[in-house]
């Protein structure tokens, strides 16, 4: 169990990562009904905060969603990322702040944030410093520095000591961006050199991925992009933890896929509306039946729907076949 300076009691440690683009609250709702212990936003530009845009705005959306969830903010100073928290933390519905250090990617990268922060720990350091003050638990997310482990166990000493009560590592290099293997070695390195206080990031695709972290010291696991190609790993790895878990997802049922799939889009159209819910059924189709045979052309009518039209027929289809096949057996 965590300590209750995360972001509440008894929670368990399989989270799902932000995702950009992803971490919509029908999505959130989706994984915590897997299991997921916590959820994130997706990360949240706080100058896009400050200047008003509608659309970092609907970022802070939580709709009828279950806590805890964290608000992963970036910002490329002291000064806009607390003022874009201030403004966040209007509504107390976050259980923690994550500062995003460990974005790789240029457009975040040239505003100062994300993995630029690695480079500037002093502006890292006064950033954790002054988020403390707003009475929330402050995080971080971060990358491996380098391949010497020494800088990134010493960045990560001087945002603890800032008051960082969590730091998420992912053992790529900025420089990797996705590519390559992580590096699990310093993320279980960091685990022991500070204790309860590390969760660990980086190609978690299989059940077996996310316990290697959790029986490496970690207090934590984050999916990413192995929650979408694996929905179903939150509850296998909490199986394996020991948790309690709603045997219908251990059972491995075509019925139970595919009623879990449906009411995940209806979900997201009633609350984003049909052309997101596309986006987000076509991103989650393969995952969702992940290693059952003769779904193939199901994907692929899913992922050739232009309409909602489009995939109820597909889902009705798949439906009928799959009833069809047990009246002949």
């Amino acid at each position: 169990m965590l300590d209750a300076r995360f972001a509440g009691d008894k929670l368990n440690p399989v989270w799902l990562a932000p995702l950009a683009g992803i971490t919509v609250p029908a999505v959130r709702r989706f994984f915590k009904r897997l299991g997921a212990g916590l959820t994130h936003t997706e990360m949240v530009s706080c100058a896009g905060l400050v200047h008003g845009s509608k659309k970092t705005f609907r970022m802070l959306e939580t709709l009828n969603e279950d806590p805890p969830v964290v608000l992963q903010l970036f910002a490329g100073s002291e000064e806009v990322l607390l003022r874009g928290a201030e403004i966040a933390l209007k509504e107390d519905r976050w259980a923690a702040i994550s500062i995003n250090m460990g974005c790789p990617m240029p457009k975040v990268l040239k505003k100062g944030a994300g993995a630029a922060l690695l480079k500037k720990p002093e502006e890292a350091e006064r950033m954790v410093k002054s988020l403390s003050l707003l009475g929330k638990p402050v995080w971080v997310k971060i990358r491996k520095l380098s391949d010497n482990y020494a800088d990134t166990f010493s960045f990560i000493e001087r945002m603890l000591n800032a008051g960082a009560v969590h730091v998420s590592l992912h053992g790529r290099t900025p420089a990797q961006k996705y590519e390559g293997l992580a590096d699990r070695n310093v993320v279980y390195e960091a685990a022991r050199m500070f204790p309860g206080y590390i969760g660990g990031s980086g190609d978690v695709f299989s059940v077996d991925d996310g316990l290697d972290y959790l029986n490496n010291g970690c207090v934590s696991v984050l999916l990413a992009r192995g929650a979408i190609k694996d929905p179903f790993m939150f509850p296998n790895i909490l199986h394996r933890l020991g948790y309690k878990v709603d045997s219908c997802y251990l059972s491995n049922s075509i019925d139970v896929r595919i009623k879990t799939f449906r009411d995940f889009a209806y979900d997201v159209k009633a609350e984003a509306g049909e052309k997101v819910a596309l986006i987000l059924i076509k991103r989650l189709v393969s995952g969702m039946f992940r290693g059952f045979n003769g779904v193939s052309s199901f994907r692929r009518d899913v992922g050739s729907a232009k309409h909602w039209e489009g995939f109820e027929t597909a889902l009705r289809n798949f439906s009928d076949n799959v009833e069809r096949g047990r009246e002949l057996c």
